[in-house]
This record gives C-alpha cells, sequence and structure tokens, in this order.
C-alpha cells in the first residue's frame, strides 16, 4: 500500500485540510478540491521543515521524519517486484495471471517462474470468482513452509470479487492476510501465509 495522512496544505492560493495519499505515481490531495500531482509535479519534491514540498511551492504539513519519508518515496518508488517481496533466487509460481510483463521481471531478478510447483517462496494466482477462490486449498501444499500466496484480482469497478471475500477465502484454510499491494492499473493483490 502507498502512503496516507490527514495534512494542512498551502497552496499559492490559500489553505486547506484534507487526506494526503501517495501511491505511485500520484500524489492524491483530497480537502476541499480534490487536486492529482504527477510526472513533472513531483520532480524535485522534498522535505522542509516538517513539510512535503512540490515544485509549485505547493506544501504539506506531515512532521520532520514523516516528510522525509514522503519524499524519499516519491524521489525513489519501489518497483513492483519490491513491492511485492520478490527476490533474486526466489521459487516462484505464476497461475492464471494474465500479465505479459511479470514473467519478464521475474527473470530479471533471477526469479523466473517454475513450472513445478512445490516448495514455492512465493505463488502469485489470479481469482476473480469463487470458483477460482475455491482452489485455494489445493495450492497451500505448493507453499515452502514460510512461502506466501498471492491472490491477484481485479480492482475497481471492474472487480467481480471483493477483498473481503478472497480474505475470507484464505482465512477459512489457515492464511492470515498480511499486505495488499496495487499489482497493474486493474489489478489488486493480497499477500496470505500460513498461521503460525
Amino acid at each position: 500500500m502507498g502512503k496516507d495522512a490527514q495534512v494542512r496544505a498551502r497552496f499559492a492560493e490559500g489553505e486547506d485540510a484534507g487526506r494526503l495519499q501517495y501511491e505511485a505515481p500520484k500524489l492524491l490531495f483530497r480537502g476541499t478540491s480534490r487536486r492529482v500531482f504527477q510526472g513533472d509535479d513531483l520532480k524535485g519534491v522534498r522535505a522542509e521543515a516538517g513539510d512535503l514540498v512540490l515544485a509549485d511551492g505547493s506544501r504539506f504539513a506531515l512532521g520532520e521524519k514523516a516528510a522525509a519519508n514522503w519524499a524519499d518515496a516519491i524521489l525513489n518508488p519501489k518497483g513492483r517486484l519490491d513491492k511485492l517481496g520478490v527476490k533474486p533466487g526466489m521459487r516462484v509460481g505464476v497461475l492464471n495471471v494474465a500479465d505479459d510483463a511479470l514473467a519478464g521481471e521475474l527473470a530479471q531478478r533471477d526469479a523466473a517462474p517454475v513450472s513445478d510447483l512445490a516448495d514455492l517462496d512465493l505463488l502469485f494466482y489470479a481469482a476473480d470468482s469463487a470458483p477460482e477462490l475455491d482452489r485455494v486449498p489445493a495450492l497451500i501444499p505448493a507453499l515452502a513452509e514460510r512461502g506466501a500466496l498471492w491472490i491477484v484480482s481485479r480492482k475497481g469497478k471492474a472487480a467481480s470479487l471483493k477483498d473481503v471475500e478472497v480474505m475470507a477465502a484464505a482465512k477459512a484454510h489457515g492464511l492470515t492476510d498480511s499486505k495488499v499491494v496495487g499489482f497493474s492499473d486493474t489489478l489488486t493483490a493480497l499477500k496470505f501465509t500460513r498461521r503460525r
């Protein structure tokens, strides 16, 4: 997930208060008006006197430490595989996921998908229906002791399953959720591991 905070904001035309959210590549402010910052708006972002300061002079009061963390996250965004916890040499399985770029990204990370689904560090499984969620119990034995199952599904208005349905299906089989990541513009991923 990205970053989220209630802030006081200063713009050229005055002050406002609202919710500031960052999910790469966008910074979104929801106050009296909704403002979206991306691309050139975020170049040169910096932390100054406890504020996150944008190129146009817009300021968001976050506090010293938080402003520095936000600026670093914006200037050095994590890639998808970093967010998903993919490390070189991991055994990774991919099932039912329609994402042409994923295999290439995994190969570049030296974590190319394996065909034998056993002792996996990570398993990415796309599920957009109740019958697909019914396969979850059969997938658990493919995970290594500390392996994780990422259930990938459509997000937003195109979603046919709600996150709570995915969580309930996984929890019913002894899994616990620990993270949500925007997998792509149209997909979200929920991470599950065995209960300890």
